[in-house]
């Protein structure tokens, strides 16, 4: 990076809530925000999102014909990115990458239903299922000019997002850049995908999902739907919620499509990018990628043990609390560390005992990898004048 980025604005929804308010009394409520999904196989536990939510995106879509046939990953980036931009913003070059993992899922499903049953396909299957269309109809929602990016890194797509949006702006070829992830993934058939991984949780009550607890003896990812957003601007600008200190990326040979080493070598590699001159003792926090699974999770650690040493920050994570987002999961990440840094607050693990809590919360890092090892690392610091 030549110089810090800033975050002028945020937003997210999933289980946690859709305002700012309901999601932080969610993380500090010690609470995990799950429901049961029953299928014609069995019943697991999931995230999704609340009523009101729910309702403001039924709104979205019922007051505008054209938005009816969209699937509920863009409904999800809609929402979201109306909450970051300002009007006054809008004649600016603005640039917009929104990832997802699965992309448009529950039409992609739908529509293929359809053609099982009749053999033919209704005429908006194709638009309406590609993932490129998440970012062109925000763009479209927003009315705003800039590059226009939708990818899939599967879960570490939304740093990879903001990875992009680092380098359009320190090239000048954008003013401004709204980054997001966005997942609407809680459908039988990618439940059973997850299944046959062996890792989904099968308790229903409790935390389901255990992520950062290196006792469990067995796997216990989470699925949850969920969308995040950021709109960044290059240069230290006043009032910005937060800074982009350090960025870091790095993939490792795949042995298994689904796996990292053992020591996490992706993201030793990523942390020491993103810590490139900085001093660790200054990094408070660390949010964690840790979907939840046994060899996930203490890969990860491992991994922060060789790059830390005896320097350890204080490890968290969000997904006891709303599952695992996919492409979503890493902004969801980013913003748990942003609202520790408003609130000079550390939100640990509840049922992780003997944490490392921290006297302040003004530099977090937080990390984000995807099936074959691509790994991202983002570190965000406290706004220089508040700190």
């Amino acid at each position: 990076m030549k110089n810090e980025v800033s975050i002028l604005s945020m937003a997210s929804i999933s289980a946690a809530g859709g305002t700012p308010q309901q999601i932080w009394d969610s993380y500090t409520g010690g609470v995990p925000r799950f429901t049961t999904y029953n299928t014609n196989k069995s019943t697991c536990a999931v995230g999704v999102l609340d009523k009101e939510t729910l309702s403001a995106l039924a709104e979205i879509r019922n007051k505008n014909d054209i938005y009816t046939h969209l699937d509920d990953t863009v409904l999800y980036a809609l929402y979201v990115s109306r909450q970051i931009l300002t009007k006054e913003l809008r004649d600016k070059i603005i640039g917009i990458n929104f990832g997802s993992s699965r992309g448009a899922t529950k039409s992609l499903e739908y529509h293929h239903a359809q053609y099982k049953d009749t053999g033919e396909c209704s005429s908006i299957a194709s638009p309406s299922s590609t993932l490129g269309n998440i970012s062109s109809w925000v763009s479209h929602d927003l009315g705003v000019a800039g590059p226009v990016i939708s990818h899939s890194i599967t879960c570490s797509t939304a740093l990879h997002s903001m990875l992009n949006a680092v380098a359009w702006l320190q090239s000048g070829m954008s003013d401004y850049f709204i980054v997001g992830g966005s997942e609407s993934a809680v459908t039988p058939f990618t439940l059973a995908q997850i299944r046959a991984l062996r890792i989904y949780s099968k308790e229903l009550e409790g935390f389901p999902c255990r992520a950062l607890d290196i006792q469990k003896t067995s796997n216990t990812m989470v699925l949850g739907d969920a969308a995040s957003a950021l709109l960044l601007a290059d240069g230290k600008v006043e009032g910005a919620l937060a800074y982009i200190a350090g960025i870091g990326y790095a993939t490792e040979a795949l042995k298994h499509p689904v796996s990292i080493s053992a020591d996490a070598k992706c993201f030793q590699k990523s942390m020491a990018m993103c810590l490139k001159d900085k001093d660790l003792e200054e990094v408070d926090a660390i949010v964690l990628h840790a979907p939840g699974t046994i060899k996930g999770d203490k890969a990860e650690i491992s991994a922060i043990t060789k790059i830390f040493d005896k320097k350890m920050p204080a490890l968290t994570s969000n997904k006891w609390c709303i599952g695992h987002t996919f492409g979503a999961s890493g902004l969801m990440s980013v913003d748990l560390a942003i609202r520790m840094i408003q609130n000079n607050q550390f939100v640990g693990v509840p049922y992780v005992e003997n944490q490392n809590v921290p006297k302040q919360v003004k530099t977090v890092l937080v990390n984000s990898v995807g099936f074959g090892g691509n790994a991202v690392s983002i570190l965000i610091s406290k706004n220089d004048s508040e700190r």
